[in-house]
């Protein structure tokens, strides 16, 4: 079994070899994975944007097809009596 001293030696090599890995292995530099992180939240959020507006359309589309339903149910005198 290897010792303290062992143990933290071990600890550290492992560390280079895995920072040296990581450098070479990195995609792009630090200020353009940046760049990009910023690119992608604001496309991120023009898309929220979009389909926010997109869903209010529908639920308004939706509401007015209920109403409208609801009228001519009205109209027809085919509405449901209030059990009680």
């Amino acid at each position: 079994m290897a010792t303290n001293g062992e143990q933290f030696v071990y600890f550290f090599a492992g560390l280079g070899v895995g920072v040296i890995i990581g450098m070479l292995f990195a995609p792009r530099s630090g200020q353009k994975a940046r760049e990009y992180i910023r690119e992608r939240a604001h496309e991120s959020g023009e898309y929220l944007k979009r389909q926010t507006g997109e869903l209010r359309n529908t639920a308004s589309e939706l509401v007015e097809k209920g109403k409208e339903y609801v009228g001519r149910q009205s109209a027809t005198g085919d509405v449901a009596e209030p059990i009680g």
